[in-house]
């Protein structure tokens, strides 16, 4: 068996804390042999949740006593909670001893730590949130969705890359297709952004970079790789949950709408089951903020069981592969 992948998790952190946190934490790890869970925050808060059958001998809690509040400043929580669920977390990194951290905190929070404790990639000027957005045609990532909202060109072609990098070895997709969102096609459109990094990007030979794409293109699939700043991103991934959420909500309200809908909605729940599972994004686990020394995943703070155990799993293909050093290779190959 491979070496296990150590994942450190914020127990604290979240709308569903510690309850949600800690039963999708025992559920990765009935699920998977390949990791172990270091779980972070204050033991008192954490010890009546592990109940039930678990793997004991991989599970363990590393106390913290502090807690940062969504409502509490980034930079200045980091740096005064020092015994914070967060902070003690993406520690543990830094000293070696995980490989990862999962958190349903404060995303500055989380942010900031990540730059500020677990460190950037040297030659990395901008670290981005990739989410994986559900698509027909499977799963494309989405960079920047949230970290770097006045991001620049050069930036830009550094998450497109990264992007290419994580999507490759972590989801399997050969040569994946890269584009930047813009208004339309053509390559003399967009804002003044878009128009500077556009050729940047054409001129990448190690990228498959296919141009623009509209918004209305990313949930056929038109990309594996969709670029962006963290502006544009959050708004393009706020709208897709919400529209997800409206649309699930009248199919239900649709299917129990008369005696003979109902009848319908019996025959088709198994494949309509199916279907809905693989348009829902928790089934893909958080966000990876990339571009660090090592793998921080932010989850929604709404993020129930099966995101986190989905966000625990995400991290041991993301370690097994070694995503950070192979991106540490693509920097070294592309300043030579």
């Amino acid at each position: 068996m491979s070496e296990r992948t150590r994942v450190a998790v914020d127990a604290m952190g979240g709308d569903n804390a510690p309850a949600e946190i800690i039963k999708g934490s025992l559920q990765a790890l009935r699920e998977s042999e390949e990791v172990e869970v270091l779980l972070v925050g204050r033991p008192e808060a954490i010890e009546p949740y592990l109940t039930g059958s678990y793997p004991q001998d991989r599970l363990s809690i590393v106390p913290a006593t502090e807690v940062i509040e969504t409502g509490d400043p980034p930079v200045q929580s980091i740096r005064r909670k020092k015994d914070s669920s967060i902070v003690v977390g993406q520690k543990l990194i830094r000293e070696g001893r995980a490989d990862a951290f999962v958190s349903a905190g404060s995303t500055g929070a989380v942010l900031v730590g990540g730059q500020l404790l677990v460190g950037r990639i040297r030659g990395i000027d901008r670290t981005p949130l990739a989410s994986l957005i559900p698509t027909t045609n499977g799963v494309a990532l989405l960079i920047d969705c949230g970290a770097n909202v006045d991001a620049r060109s050069n930036h830009l072609v550094q998450f497109a890359r990264m992007g290419s990098i994580y999507m490759e070895h972590v989801m399997g997709v050969k040569q994946p297709r890269v584009a930047i969102v813009n208004i339309g096609l053509e390559e003399e459109k967009g804002n003044a952004l878009v128009k500077e990094t556009f050729p940047l990007l054409k001129a990448c030979k190690d990228l498959n970079f296919t141009g623009s794409i509209e918004a209305r293109e990313i949930p056929h699939g038109g990309a594996d790789v969709i670029v962006c700043e963290a502006f544009t991103g959050n708004v393009i991934l706020k709208l897709y949950e919400g529209t997800a959420s409206a649309l699930l909500g009248k199919v239900k309200q649709g299917m129990m709408s008369s005696l003979r809908s109902k009848i319908g909605a019996l025959l088709v729940k198994p494949a309509l089951k199916e279907t809905l599972k693989e348009l829902d994004a928790t089934e893909y686990g958080g966000a990876p903020m990339l571009g660090l020394n090592g793998l921080v995943v932010k989850t929604h703070g709404s993020a129930k069981a099966k995101e986190v155990r989905n966000s625990i799993l995400q991290c041991i293909t993301f370690h097994q592969q070694d995503i950070a050093g192979k991106i540490r290779t693509s920097l070294t190959e592309n300043n030579d």
